[in-house]
């Protein structure tokens, strides 16, 4: 072996065709025999460096990022998201990395745009808290989450609350206890202030 070289420790048969290569470095990554045909592959066998990065760069590399492509065109997606997706399909971590690059370099992928939409669609339907957690559960960073929401919200919350409220038919005058309460935990729930909550529920009356 010359340091030129990388041993081949598993050469494993999946189905439909596939073989899954691991090399002595821990790398291992996912191929189609009829991608591969021809090289010289097989277990304990030492390769070229020069073949080494052609699998990864130009046969898997080139495979990633058109499912990444694929991914994006189903279906808006955050970097996350789109990182978890190629994962599980047991895409390198470096072809991930470079397909991900890829598509941002066309604004296929764009959290701030994603965020943007995301509040724009959902900024009627729930509260600035609200839509801030599910963001933060699709990956996006805290700045970019807050700069959209600052963009989309050019009201006040309780107008939201009190939108809310009168699709409830909800009012104070008639309202008992119970009913109340419901009421005010499923705005909490919603992620409103408490004190915006109770302001807005004493206020209204039953003048729909």
């Amino acid at each position: 072996m010359s340091a030129e070289q990388i041993q081949i420790t598993s050469f494993e048969k999946l189905e439909k065709g596939k073989r899954r290569i691991r090399f002595e470095n821990g790398e291992s990554c996912i191929v189609y025999y009829s991608e591969v045909r021809g090289l010289p592959l097989e277990v304990d066998a030492y390769i070229d460096y020069e073949i080494y990065e052609k699998i990864f760069k130009e046969i898997v590399g080139k495979r990633t990022k058109k499912r990444a492509l694929h991914l994006l065109e189903q279906m808006d997606r955050t970097e996350q998201q789109l990182r978890e997706k190629l994962m599980a399909s047991e895409y390198p971590a470096r072809c991930i990395d470079d397909a991900i690059e890829y598509v941002k370099s066309f604004h296929y992928l764009d959290d701030e745009r994603y965020a943007e939409i995301f509040t724009r669609y959902k900024k009627d339907k729930m509260s600035r808290q609200q839509i801030k957690q599910k963001l933060m559960m699709k990956g996006i960073s805290r700045d970019i989450i807050s700069n959209a929401i600052e963009e989309a919200y050019d009201v006040d919350e309780t107008v939201h609350i009190r939108n809310i409220l009168e699709k409830k038919h909800f009012s104070n005058e008639i309202a008992d206890d119970g009913e109340f309460r419901r009421v005010y935990n499923y705005l909490l729930r919603r992620g409103f202030r408490s004190s915006d909550i109770l302001k807005e529920m004493k206020c209204v009356g039953a003048d729909w």
